[in-house]
This record gives C-alpha cells, structure tokens and sequence, in this order.
C-alpha cells in the first residue's frame, strides 16, 4: 500500500487522458496492480530529431488498441493490474536535476514488489531508473537494447545526456550491450579497454548461438533498457536517431523471451520514440511490445 504523502506526490504529474491499455478501474488501481507503467515526456538533450517528449502518450494511445490476450502465453497480463502514473513533469534545470526526479520517484516502488516499466522520451532517463533499483538489488544487472553504444563519457558539455547513458549505468550496474551498430572511436576503445560485454548486430542476426553467453553475463537481478532504434528502421522509423540494418520483430522478442526465462526481469524502460504524424504503426508496434515485455517479465521466470 501506498501512503498519503506517496500518493500525493505521484498524482503530482501531468495530466494524461488515458492509461496504458485503456483499463478500467478495477484493473488499474494503484495499490492492487503489480504494474505501473511511469510516462515521461522528456526529449531536452537530444542532438538530431526532437519530438521523443510525445512517446509515452503515443504509445498509451495506441495500447486501447491492442488485444490483450497474449497467444504466447495463453494468458491475459493485463489481470495482474497495470496502473499508469501521470506523466512525470520534467525538470527543465538540466540533465542533472531530471536524473534526481526520476531517481526519486522509481525509488518510491523499490520495495513495493511491482513491476515498474518507464516509458520515454530520451533515453538519458534510464539513469535514474537504474541508481534506484541498484539500491534494492545489489547485483543488478542491465542490459542494453540498442543501435548505439551510449558509452561517450561527455556529449554537449554534460555528463547527463543521451549519448552517454550507459557510461552512467555502469556507476551502478555491470552491463550487457546487444545489437549495437553504431559507436565512436573513443567508446570502441572504452568497451574494449574496460572489456565490457557488447553483442554487435552483426552477430547478433547470425542465429541464436550466442544468447548462452549473454546469459552468462548476466545477475539473477534484470534491469532492461531499450532504445526502440535497435529496430529495423522499415518497421521502425519513429526514432530520434535511426540507423541503417537493425533487428526485426521477432529476433528482438527472441532477446527478451531469453532473459526472462533465465533471469528475473525487475524492471524495464522502453525509449526513443519519436512519433511521426499521420505514421500510427510504429507506435502500436512499441505498445505491443511493452505488453509482450510485461507477458514475459510475469510469467516466464518471476519470483515473488
């Protein structure tokens, strides 16, 4: 149960008509929900497409659409509960005091046994998400789903920005990158001096070979981070930073299905969409797989 003050400050943020998969009360209720799905429009360091700062509504628009019985599992994961927080108003005094808001209110659910999935927005977010959960699970893990290695040190004078998230990230969590195809010099000569775990995509669409050997590197302890421009940009070109190549559908499900039936998923994010007018399919496509990633984190390998 929440308290009060929680609840004050939870019902703080922006207003957002609609929750995510149109639920009603009785299966959106914050107390009873083991979901909680936290919107942030946000987009204030991105250095190519704005427009990231209208994912989270996207992608809750689109989930009234999508079937909520999931064939795979033959089960209904909406029945756990899943309830949408309002959109956590961004902090415009810089990177710096965003990563303190969203450290403050992912720490709210640390101990309140949900599942909590951020929704961006820029993927700079997933910081603070990361420190709070690193304070309830000491051998967290996080593993990266993304076209980019994020591993620059700095980019446009802060330390707190899209391109340098997993930097970051390693503060309080060991890593693992999968389907990465695009990275400076300087992050390549990171990766490899630091030794870090890093799947390219060009080994990654080979077959499934190497998914063991991901696991291996991985905790019991999951945080999944997932910047949606790992996507081919043919069924995903509503990303602020699209790179050629990329995985499909399918071969991203394969990923996460792996992990969750091997580890705990404690957490997740999904982040970088970047809506394009009148182009609906690429958010139901990041709605589906929201759910689908909520489907596997819950009954594939969950521990209560």
């Amino acid at each position: 149960m929440f308290s009060s003050e929680e609840k004050r400050l939870l019902d703080s943020g922006l207003f957002l008509p609609n929750n995510f998969g149109g639920l009603p009360e009785e299966s959106s209720g914050l107390d009873t929900s083991k979901v909680v799905v936290l919107p942030i429009p946000y987009d204030q360091t991105v250095s190519y497409r704005a427009g990231t700062r209208e994912g989270p509504r996207a992608i809750i628009n689109a989930s009234a659409q999508i079937e909520l019985y999931d064939q795979e599992l033959n089960s209904e994961p909406y029945r756990v509960g899943i309830h949408t927080l309002k959109e956590l108003e961004p902090d415009m005094s810089g990177p710096e005091g965003m990563f303190k808001r969203v450290y403050d209110t992912v720490s709210l659910f640390n101990k309140k046994k949900k599942l909590l999935i951020m929704l961006g927005g820029e993927h700079s977010l997933s910081v603070g998400a990361v420190k709070a959960f690193s304070e309830e699970y000491k051998d967290l893990s996080v593993i990266q789903i993304d076209a980019h290695a994020d591993m620059r040190d700095t980019y446009c004078d802060t330390k707190y920005n899209h391109a340098t998230v997993m930097r970051r990230v390693l503060d309080y969590a060991s890593t693992v990158q999968v389907g990465i195809r695009s990275l400076s010099k300087e992050e390549m000569e990171f990766i490899e001096t630091r030794r870090l775990s890093v799947f390219f995509e060009k080994d990654v669409v080979k077959g499934e070979g190497w998914m063991e050997e991901m696991i291996s590197h991985l905790s019991q302890h999951v945080y999944i981070t997932l910047d949606l421009d790992v996507l081919n940009p043919g069924i995903m070109p509503s990303v602020g930073t699209p790179e050629p190549g990329g995985l499909d559908w399918h071969e991203l499900l394969n990923i996460i299905r792996k992990v969750a039936e091997n580890r705990d998923i404690v957490g997740f994010d999904v982040m970088e969409l970047c809506p394009i007018p009148g182009l609906i399919a690429p958010d139901f496509l990041a709605a589906k797989l929201v759910y689908k990633m909520i489907g596997y984190s819950l009954f594939l390998n969950r521990k209560d």
